[in-house]
């Protein structure tokens, strides 16, 4: 758990770091226009991922470099992903730190679900339902920040 906390305090830094620093060059509106489609890119790619059916099984490390090896792995495998991007999304049009304080606690918080979903709840919840719900939550997400591009719009100061 410490190595993945870790790896997204590192993350989570650099995108809303990214993220403000977007808002400052670019326009709002096009900003609100690329969250929108961003958010829809992702919801439906979560709607459309199939059920791995692979059950392989994991070796469990005993020695001290799980620490080592959980951050690098998580900071790899997280590096400009769909969340890392949505961290940056979000501070681009939202209180950076607010972004930050909220995605790094939801990110630990997911980690420490995931090791305990992993031994009990997985086996009798299919990963490709909490697919379609994530799928469910960017769509909207992506319908919320598609209102606030056509208020931008519309708005005439």
């Amino acid at each position: 758990m410490l190595g993945s906390i870790l790896a997204f305090l590192l993350l989570n830094s650099l995108a809303v770091t990214f993220g403000v620093a977007i808002a400052n060059w670019l326009p709002e509106v096009f900003v609100s226009a690329a969250v929108a489609i961003l958010f829809a890119v992702f919801g439906v790619h979560a709607l459309q991922i199939k059920e791995d059916l692979n059950n392989e099984k994991v070796v469990i490390r005993s020695d001290g470099s799980i620490l080592l090896g959980t951050f690098l792995l998580i900071t790899v495998a997280e590096f400009g992903d769909k969340t890392q991007l949505a961290v940056v999304a979000l501070s681009s049009t939202s209180l950076p730190i607010a972004v930050w304080l909220g995605s790094t606690v939801a990110l630990i918080t997911t980690s420490a679900l995931g090791v305990w979903a992993g031994r009990t709840i997985l086996q009798r919840i299919p990963i490709t339902f909490l697919h379609r719900i994530s799928g469910v939550i960017f769509i909207s997400l992506a319908i919320f920040a598609s209102y606030k591009t056509y208020s931008f719009l519309t708005y005439a100061p």
